[in-house]
């Protein structure tokens, strides 16, 4: 063998194991790749034309506040009550509220706002006059 048929040899490289990896990479790409899906139509049909919906009705809130010393107040305003007896002011007037309420067809809740410093039988007169006024809907809050 002569020196020139051995660089000879070398110079022709065979393609085959080249051209075997490049598509061995292609199918792993092909297999491994992910295809997005086209974003397609939903067929939502925003409204254009609604008629607006009736509001909701919302109850009759009232609140029955009871100070350090006794009084009792219906939404801010002064029942005429004493501090000590029977809440006939209260009663009346929450028998009124309860009753407009009605005519609407509307619930009345009453929350009953206690300062942490006034008398518990306060708090009990004036569960007794909800309950004088037909009240079902009585609650408890903080002050």
């Amino acid at each position: 063998m002569k020196a020139s048929d051995i660089f000879e040899s070398a110079g022709k490289p065979d393609l085959t194991p080249m051209i075997d990896v490049v598509f061995l990479m292609l199918v792993f790409f092909m297999v491994t790749t992910e295809l997005i899906k086209q974003e397609a139509d939903l067929g939502i049909q925003l409204p254009s034309q609604a008629p607006p919906t009736a509001a909701p009705e919302l109850p009759s809130k009232h609140t029955v506040d009871i100070l350090p010393d006794g009084t009792v107040l219906l939404n801010g305003g002064n029942t005429g009550d004493d501090i000590y007896g029977e809440l006939i002011g209260l009663t009346q007037m929450l028998g009124g509220l309860k009753a407009s309420a009605d005519r609407l067809k509307k619930h009345t809740i009453v929350t009953i706002q206690a300062d942490k410093y006034s008398p518990h039988y306060r708090s009990i007169d004036v569960l007794n006059a909800c309950a004088k006024a037909n009240l079902k809907f009585v609650s408890f809050s903080q002050m």
